[in-house]
């Protein structure tokens, strides 16, 4: 307790740079969920990619990123163990967050898409039972986040496989593709419509205080979803295309208007990550500043200071224009090549998944959503379609994530004590 009264500053200070270089890493790694496959499928040139997701994932941050987050995140550990010795939680957390962005850092440099939720969840466990006390850690929790590796993957390859089968049957291997585009597209937008405003609905506008009922929400979603579908209806009718072409060029104006899908998903997408990965940064921050500014009292929910959003707003902007054009490439040419109506099968599944898991509870790592959406899409075009050295480099960076948060954790964790000691 006297450490806080005596370093409480100090702490805030490293603790906001810390948790800048967390907002960094998950800009650097964790963009490329919403952006990599509109690079990889040539949506978007990369420097189009990074200025949208600029935009989107700042807004998502800073308006919809919480104005209260859970201090202890996820609810991983009990805060109970911490009454009489709260520095010792000012310290995990610190410690936590720089373990998570070390790693994110390391990742990042070498092209890996690694989860940062799974970063910050592994490295809060570290601290907590190897630093404090096995005890301190809700186990439970723990397995539910390790099933999810297996589920998560699993259910946005199965969606993707299913939208991009349907779109080859209904559209591309038919004998007229682009009357059959005009016919079938609005119909892709108004599904992607409806997702897009659930994953708005359900994971951003919540962080604004607009608490709206599932009910609400659906009939909310489905009047946007209609909306859509009609505005889409309305252009793709008016585009004029040489019915006489060859059914090569045919195919080439089919992808122009997924094209234009994609975008709007990458959008929404990079909104809904903004809003909700934040918190893997600004959640322990918070933490921090909470227990400072309570003189040592632990709160279960403590109100943001007005500069924190902003700073993880920010770092997130900052970590993906320096670095993130590495997990793009990863995400967006690595994996199997991917053209618009594939990267937008991909993209639809992802949020798809995204609602399912935010409907249940499942405990969801965005960036495994995606790599399993594209390798749903590359599974529909046969396993020779997927770089099998690539998926296997992007398995071993997700299993060894945890561990690796752990240990990074406990280090820095013993460093912390022996300073401020």
């Amino acid at each position: 307790m006297d450490i806080l009264l005596s370093h409480g500053s100090v702490l805030v200070l490293i603790a906001a740079a810390v948790g800048f270089f967390m907002a960094w890493g998950i800009g650097a790694n964790d963009v490329a969920n919403a952006m990599g496959t509109s690079v990889g499928s040539k949506a978007l040139t990369i420097k189009q990619a990074i200025i949208i997701a600029m935009v989107f994932e700042f807004a998502g941050a800073y308006l919809a990123g919480g104005e209260v987050t859970s201090t202890i995140r996820k609810g991983i550990i009990d805060a109970s163990y911490f009454a009489d010795t709260p520095e010792l939680l000012v310290f995990g957390m610190i410690s936590a967050l720089f373990a998570a962005a070390t790693w994110l850092l390391i990742a990042s440099i070498l092209g890996w898409p690694v989860s940062t939720t799974h970063s910050i969840v592994g490295a809060i466990i570290g601290f907590a039972a190897f630093g404090v006390s096995p005890d301190t850690v809700a186990w439970g929790k723990v397995l539910g986040i390790v099933g999810s590796w297996i589920v998560t993957p699993l259910i946005s390859g199965v969606i993707a496989f299913i939208i991009f089968n349907s779109a080859q049957k209904l559209i591309f291997d038919t004998d007229h593709p682009l009357k059959q585009a005009k016919r079938y597209v609005p119909f892709y937008m108004m599904l992607a419509g409806f997702v897009l405003a659930l994953v708005t609905i359900k994971k951003g506008l919540k962080h604004v205080g607009l608490e709206i009922g599932a009910a609400e929400g659906y009939i909310y979603a489905f009047a946007v979803s209609a909306l859509v579908a009609l505005i889409g209806k309305f252009f793709i009718g008016r585009l004029k295309f040489d019915e006489k072409a060859s059914k090569n060029d045919h195919y080439v104006n089919v992808e122009k208007v997924f094209a234009v899908l994609m975008i709007v998903t990458a959008c929404c997408m990079a909104f809904a990550h903004g809003s909700n990965d934040v918190a893997n940064a600004i959640g322990p921050l918070a933490a921090v500043v909470g227990i400072v500014d309570n003189g040592g009292e632990i709160a279960k929910k403590t109100a943001l200071a007005w500069w924190i959003l902003p700073l993880g707003g920010f770092g997130i902007v900052a970590g993906l224009a320096i670095f993130g054009h590495k997990v793009i490439a990863t995400i967006g040419q690595g994996i199997t090549h991917l053209t618009p109506s594939r990267g937008f099968a991909a993209e639809l599944a992802a949020a798809c998944t995204v609602v399912i898991a935010s409907g249940t509870g499942l405990p969801i790592s965005t960036t495994q959503t995606l790599v399993g959406a594209v390798l749903g899409v590359g599974m529909a075009r046969g396993i020779a379609a997927i770089n099998l050295g690539v998926v296997r480099n992007i398995v071993v960076s997700w299993v060894i994530t945890l561990p690796v948060g752990a240990g990074l954790s406990i280090m820095f964790f013993w460093m912390m004590k022996a300073a401020f000691a």
